[in-house]
């Protein structure tokens, strides 16, 4: 490859030069952190119609979400108008910087043809572009760094907020229906690996943890038909799974896995009275993190801010439900969840009304 002359050097630098004053002229203006903020606005803003839409949808847990996103709202508001006059300000003083550099760029386009004037200016311009870049990139730290926190906390809420509207569609469009009173926590997309350790031809679906139950559905396409390896026809299976009482989990484990340790899977040990001993899923969320919300929906913690309180004759039901089968003197030994209406002896099939 042949060595550039001189002239064509000279050349290739002012273009690159050029490139870079072309996109200073957003970068004076602070297009960026101005995008941020508005983006911010428009978060702040939505969230708590996000929360009225979800309260609607029947999400009855968390009744201080209402109060956190009004906090966001107040603090915004006050946040707001400073980031403006920054911004305006900052914004003002780096076009200024900018402006002699436009004026100076014809003339140097013109003095190409003789490398060794140019060379001069463009040294000098070049620094003087540089120098403008880096005092650009400081005053965008300093105004993100005037929200920085607030920006994690909206964050932090408007991820939380993306999870409960994810469970409220998946539970729209599930097969099955939840119980008078029972309101779903959370819903994560997940394989139930049902020997211990992911296989080929694990149901794929949706793990929903409720305040009294925890509810796997397979909700996945199918292969049905391939050509040459390729897939060219597909059937959608969708189906309850399993389903279990909450009070019934015994222990909850965490593990990663993976090539790089970046799947995280949760196996939850029952008691006696569950459909099965053991069930191990691969989830798409914080496996830490559901290991909590379990352990919280069992110990009835989500029922002390619920934001609809539960109907206490559906609790009194409960605790008026029969032990012993009045036809065959069986004990029973089934959780009775809240919203039931009848309990079905194991022993004879006799069906009681709650």
């Amino acid at each position: 490859m042949a060595t550039p002359s001189p002239a064509q050097q000279i050349a290739d630098e002012i273009r690159a030069l050029q490139n870079k004053v072309n996109s200073l002229q957003d970068g004076v203006r602070l297009a960026k952190v101005r995008d941020a903020v508005e983006d911010m606005q428009t978060k702040v803003s939505s969230q708590p119609q996000r929360i009225m839409t979800a309260r609607g949808r029947g999400y009855f847990f968390e009744k201080d979400l209402e109060a956190q996103a009004q906090s966001f709202v107040d603090s915004w508001a006050m946040l707001y108008p400073n980031l403006q006059s920054q911004i305006n300000l900052q914004s003002t003083a780096l076009m200024n910087a900018l402006r002699p550099i436009e004026m100076q760029m014809p003339q140097l386009t013109a003095s190409a043809y003789n490398p060794a004037a140019a060379r001069g200016t463009l040294n000098t311009m070049q620094s003087a572009v540089s120098q403008l870049e880096s005092k650009v990139s400081a005053a965008e730290r300093t105004i993100n760094g005037m929200y920085d926190q607030f920006d994690r906390q909206v964050s932090e809420f408007v991820r939380h907020m993306d999870q409960v509207e994810y469970t409220l569609t998946q539970l729209a469009e599930a097969t099955f229906r939840l119980l008078p009173t029972e309101g779903a926590l959370m819903a994560v997309k997940a394989v139930w690996c049902k020997t211990g350790k992911e296989q080929k031809g694990d149901p794929e679906g949706v793990l929903y943890l409720t305040d009294q139950r925890l509810i796997f559905e397979q909700k996945e396409e199918i292969v049905t038909k391939k050509v040459l390896f390729i897939a060219t026809e597909k059937q959608k299976v969708q189906g309850l799974q399993l389903e279990a009482p909450v009070a019934l989990v015994d222990n909850v484990q965490t593990s990663k896995a993976g090539l790089l340790k970046n799947e995280d899977h949760i196996e939850i040990r029952f008691a006696s009275g569950a459909p099965v001993q053991s069930a191990h899923f691969h989830i798409w969320q914080d496996c830490a993190a559901w290991q909590g919300l379990i352990n919280r929906a069992k110990s009835k913690d989500f029922d002390q801010g619920r934001a609809v309180a539960i109907d206490q004759a559906e609790v009194e039901k409960v605790k008026a439900a029969p032990t012993q089968c009045p036809a065959c003197g069986g004990a029973i030994t089934q959780q009775v969840l809240r919203g039931q209406d009848t309990i079905k002896c194991e022993f004879c099939g006799n069906v009681m009304r709650l």
